[in-house]
């Protein structure tokens, strides 16, 4: 199984490479569900694991997948910057406002990579079974090269079929990446199924308690963070090369 993970700091991607991810998502925010991260921490990536391969999210806020002409242009300029900064690829997704995909943004999106490889993100997780599958070879045809998704479940896992059935009208055009509430236990599954790349976070929660006594301002802080769990990315990667 080929490993992603997804991370948001310098620290998480040096725990990806060294235990033998394939690649990284890159974004901020993890908490936020990811958004564009800024081409400093790309540069410093790069500049740290100069051999990992890099893909870059861009998604330029929270929230829905619709996104009107601004945060398109926002999203090309992204995409640029990213790609000028060094990132092997960029993972990208768009709907319209009754949650099809939107081909046009997509394919706009992709002629901005100008060559980069392209994920669909889990915006595809919004339609239902039968609109995912007929999606697989439209997104091909568009130049994407992966789909990440959890099958339409909240757990890659219970969204098997889904995947399986993805994966099978992808015919090799592309690949369907699990990912999702991914269970290291699943990988084997997702195997079977005839998957072959993976994805999760493989996060904990940091919390630094600010000593007290606190100002209200301090009180009505959340200190809280995600950072990558170097045990999970461990755990992670020997269950992937256990399937190589």
């Amino acid at each position: 199984m080929h490993l992603e993970i997804a991370v948001q700091d310098v620290p998480g991607a040096q725990l990806a490479a060294f235990h033998g991810a394939d690649r990284i998502e890159l974004c901020a925010a993890l908490q936020l569900g990811g958004l564009t991260p800024s081409q400093g921490l790309l540069i410093s990536i790069r500049g740290t694991e100069p051999g990992l391969p890099i893909h870059t999210l861009i998604r330029p806020r929270p929230g829905d997948y619709v996104y009107d002409a601004a945060s398109v242009a926002l999203m090309v300029a992204e995409i640029k910057e990213m790609r000028d900064g060094g990132a092997t690829g960029v993972v990208i997704g768009a709907l319209t406002s009754d949650d099809t995909i939107d081909y046009a943004v997509v394919e706009t999106l992709v002629a901005a990579a100008d060559g980069l490889h392209i994920t669909f993100h889990r915006a595809v997780d919004h339609l239902f079974r039968n609109d995912a599958v007929v999606a697989v070879p439209h997104l091909a045809s568009l130049g994407v090269a992966r789909i990440l998704s959890s099958g339409g479940s909240t757990r890659a896992g219970a969204g098997l079929a889904q995947l399986q059935a993805m994966h099978e009208a992808a015919a090799g055009s592309l690949s369907i990446m699990a990912g999702g509430g991914v269970d290291i236990a699943d990988f084997a599954a997702f195997h079977e199924a005839g998957l072959r790349d993976v994805h999760l976070s493989a996060k904990r929660m940091v919390h630094h308690p600010t000593p007290a006594p606190l100002t209200e301002a301090a009180q009505a802080e959340d200190n809280s963070y995600f950072a990558t769990d170097a045990s999970l990315v461990e755990q992670a990667g020997i269950a992937a090369r256990a399937l190589a």
